[in-house]
């Protein structure tokens, strides 16, 4: 770790710690496993070399950067490339040339990373639809791996932890319990292994905001009123979907030149065989096609949701009509009766009698009667009616479901009676 002073004419001066470490990854003549220094042992050479860099090392002073790289590995990196890696939202992608491969690989910004955001970071992340993303870039030789990172990536943080600690043990114990990498193409697939791993944290945060917007959408005591924050969710699970994309398509292209050109990308003295390193690439894949398929199942659950809402408004709105129809045609022949008798004609039947008004209000009431009962056969009225919305969000007292409820079918019970007569007379 190195420490420079940057000045500026109109900033105060500014301490900034510029990292780049580097490991000499050895192997052991007796049983070809690998041991990792710190500093280069002059007696024998490396199997291969990590070079770990942060971002603001290479953005602050790229041409010393580049420099020490070349005195370091032997590598002259291509301009354009430098540039790729400088641009903060570059996609993920993968690009050869003759002297090495380029892998940037995009990485979501999750709560347990403590990268800069917002006001106080060094560049501005684009965030969409709340989420940021940060490129994870690999530079592969046969001898050589060059990684550029964020500050604050906490995946690639405790994976160097780990080395660390591994670095502290005798040569002889630090394969145990596990082994160590065997190439850089090996060491890079690990470390995108353990970024990839931290997204299955994501899934706890997308089910509670799931679980969330369905119970929103199907609440039954007030109107739901939050469609643009939920049109921004919608579009975050697109966004993580379309990541995942990105990140497969470059995974998918390293595989490619892996089984085109592996010569290129391993070196002539390990005896690591393809299959094996297709075989972790393919379970790399798998573990992002894996959160994108939950994205997906995600978003069809809002989608599902959103549905259901409208439906629910849609029978509501029919209830409501059919009531108003049923009070209509209810009230329509007590309007004809009352108008018939409204008329200004000078002799009307029963006009004049003292029982006229209390004969023609039970007709009436008899008439609303008839009327009842005749929508209830026809089950138009009662049976229980309530809305839609309240029953879709009515809290059961039982949320547990019996997995043997059909035992409780009595056809069903019968026949166990009769199984069970037939078992004991044999």
């Amino acid at each position: 770790m190195r420490t420079f002073l940057w000045h500026d004419a109109t900033e105060p001066i500014t301490t900034i710690l510029l990292i780049m470490q580097s490991y000499y990854f050895y192997q052991l003549n007796a049983e070809r496993l690998n041991y990792i220094q710190k500093t280069a042992d002059p007696e024998q050479n490396a199997e291969f070399i990590w070079v770990d860099c942060s971002r603001e090392d290479l953005l602050n002073r790229a041409d010393d950067w580049q420099q020490e790289i070349q005195q370091l590995t032997g590598l002259c990196l291509n301009e354009y490339h430098i540039r790729d890696i400088l641009n903060l939202e570059h996609p993920s992608a993968f690009d050869t040339l003759e002297d090495y491969d380029l892998l940037i690989f995009r990485k979501l910004i999750t709560p347990d990373d403590q990268i800069a955001v917002g006001e106080h970071a060094t560049e501005k992340h684009e965030s969409l639809f709340g989420l940021a993303t940060t490129p994870m870039s690999f530079i592969i030789t046969p001898r050589v791996l060059i990684s550029v990172r964020e500050t604050g990536n906490s995946s690639i943080e405790s994976y160097i932890a780990r080395i660390e600690t591994v670095v502290a043990r005798a040569v002889e114990d630090q394969n145990k319990p596990r082994k160590m990498a065997s190439s850089p193409i090996d060491l890079a697939l690990r470390m995108l292994s353990s970024m990839v791993d931290g997204y299955q944290d994501i899934r706890v945060h997308l089910t509670k905001r799931v679980e969330f917007w369905q119970e929103s959408l199907l609440q039954g005591h007030r109107r739901f009123n939050k469609w643009h924050q939920l049109l921004q969710e919608n579009m975050a699970f697109q966004q993580i979907e379309n990541l995942c994309e990105e990140q497969i398509d470059a995974i998918q292209e390293l595989s490619n030149e892996i089984v085109d050109n592996y010569q290129h990308v391993k070196a002539k003295k390990n005896p690591e065989r393809q299959d094996i390193v297709l075989v972790r690439i393919n379970d790399l894949s798998n573990h992002i096609q894996r959160i994108q398929k939950h994205t997906a199942r995600f978003r069809s659950a809002i989608q599902a949701a959103i549905e259901l809402h409208f439906s629910a408004i849609s029978n509501q709105t029919n209830e409501n009509m059919r009531i108003l129809a049923i009070i209509t045609a209810i009230f329509a022949p007590l309007t004809l009766l009352t108008g018939i008798y409204g008329m200004n004609f000078e002799f009307i039947p029963g006009l004049k009698s003292q029982h006229g008004f209390w004969i023609m209000l039970a007709l009436m009431l008899l008439t609303t009667l008839l009327l009842l009962y005749y929508f209830y056969r026809r089950h138009l009225v009662g049976r229980g009616e309530r809305s839609v919305i309240d029953l879709l969000a009515q809290q059961h007292q039982d949320q547990r479901v019996n997995l043997f409820w059909f035992m409780d079918y009595e056809p069903i019970k019968n026949t166990i009676k009769e199984v069970s007569k037939m078992t004991k007379f044999k």
